[in-house]
């Protein structure tokens, strides 16, 4: 019975190979590796920007927090969609016609090359760690429904978005995340929502069995909330994943109305996974490990085959982001860091491009096999993105006092800070992005304001 579910998946990851290869004629030169040619038109824009934008974190994750907390659990995913609003209407139309290939360049541009190199350190660290997290969903929703151990089914699916990444770039991401975006909406919105809630005896089963408190949005809890909008809401409005997808937009139009249908798609994506997870814990015996949520309900709900073709959904949301992440880390890494250091312009290698995610795409699949926990993972991503780049390069936006020698100061210190309470506060603490954002508005203003307007770096 298995075998048909395997089948299914198998055949979706052979086609993603088959376009990733197909794609690799069209990333002849950097900008089209890296930013589709900056020609997506406004059908394939929206599809894959809200394939990237929509996870693994999202997806396992979403459904995790609806199985614990009820329908107050989808603020995670509703924080994304919000932040992707306010991105396209507020800030697009500051950016786009910049013609950037990194959302760090822009702190070389309004302040220095040195702020320029220590953004792009914690923009590629926060990229690559959400690269680990698809991937530790990946591995988990193949564990549960078709019986592969996590570490080859971690192996299997990294190998294939590595694969893809590395031959197509950007034009293999935008061409996979549109067929991806189509899997995962009908998937996830149109097969496993209905059948969860009608698994649980409908909306009316599920009051009789589920505590009150599950049909509160205030169950997660505020101050649970609060942390949500502040690492999410923030940093979706910086992260290079998404940025880079808005490079590829073929004109202002495209990425403003792009953002807004993408952030209202998010929120019924967020409803929705909250649903499923509610629905689980009205049929499921207790779950040891949340993280399996999504899974176990799959599994308890759908017959064979379709369940394939969820785990395909799944694995659609997941590779999206894995593959834009991946994408991202070797961009900013590239264009941020090694170049700036070195003092020279970009060479527009695509090769040293493709060697570079590829390489990093080992080192991230590795990492993946020796953590577990998806939620955590994604908190120390947006910790290190939303505590220390949020503010200089909002600033860098807004903010026209805003110094060189203040930003350099407020990414390092800020950046150092929520490190050293990861480790001394844990992974689940909200004193990291709290911490780190106070840090460095603080330095951030403080400095800038102390420097005269005449002798401004910039």
């Amino acid at each position: 019975m298995v075998t048909l579910d395997l089948w299914v998946v198998s055949a979706y990851l052979l086609g993603i190979l088959i376009v990733g290869i197909w794609a690799q004629s069209k990333a002849t030169t950097q900008e089209d590796f890296l930013v589709a040619g900056r020609s997506v038109g406004p059908l394939l824009y929206s599809g894959t920007l809200a394939a990237v934008i929509l996870g693994g974190g999202s997806t396992v994750g979403g459904v995790k927090l609806g199985y614990v907390y009820g329908i107050s659990g989808m603020w995670l995913v509703f924080m994304f969609g919000l932040g992707m609003i306010v991105m396209g209407v507020v800030l697009v139309p500051r950016i786009l016609e910049l013609k950037l290939f990194t959302i760090t360049e822009l702190l070389e541009r309004r302040y220095s090359p040195a702020a320029r190199i220590a953004g792009g350190v914690v923009m590629a660290a926060y990229d690559l760690m959400i690269v680990v997290t698809g991937t530790i969903g990946a591995g988990a929703v193949m564990e549960v429904i078709v019986g592969i151990p996590r570490t080859p089914a971690i192996l299997l699916v990294s190998g294939v978005t590595v694969a893809y990444s590395v031959f197509g770039g950007m034009w293999a991401l935008t061409s996979t995340d549109i067929v991806q975006f189509v899997i995962k909406t009908v998937g996830i919105l149109m097969v496993l929502l209905p059948m969860s809630i009608y698994h649980a005896g409908g909306l009316a089963g599920m009051h009789a069995h589920l505590p009150p408190e599950f049909f509160s949005l205030q169950n997660i809890g505020g101050a649970k909330i609060l942390s949500f909008f502040t690492l999410y809401f923030f940093g979706i409005l910086i992260g290079q994943d998404g940025w880079q997808r808005v490079f590829t937009a073929k004109n202002m139009q495209v990425a403003r109305n792009g953002g807004i249908y993408v952030g209202l798609y998010c929120f019924a994506y967020a409803a929705a996974g909250a649903m499923i997870g509610a629905a689980g814990h009205a049929f499921l015996p207790p779950l040891a490990d949340p993280d399996l949520a999504f899974a176990t309900i799959v599994n308890a709900v759908l017959p064979v085959g379709i369940r394939g073709l969820i785990l395909a959904a799944a694995l659609a949301a997941i590779m999206s982001t894995c593959s834009a992440c991946l994408l991202a880390t070797s961009t900013v890494l590239l264009e941020d860091v090694w170049y700036p250091v070195r003092r020279q312009k970009s060479l527009g290698s695509v090769a040293l491009t493709r060697l570079i995610t590829l390489l990093l795409g080992v080192f991230a699949t590795v990492v993946a096999c020796l953590t577990t926990d998806v939620i955590a993972a994604l908190t120390v991503a947006y910790d290190l993105l939303a505590g220390a780049l949020f503010v200089p390069v909002i600033g860098a936006i807004l903010w026209d006092r805003g110094t060189g020698r203040a930003a350099l100061a407020s990414i390092a210190i800020s950046g150092a800070l929520v490190v050293l309470l990861l480790f001394t506060q844990g992974m689940d603490s909200d004193a990291p992005i709290y911490g780190g954002l106070t840090a460095s508005l603080l330095v951030y203003v403080s400095l800038s304001l102390m420097q005269s307007p005449r002798t401004r770096t910039a």
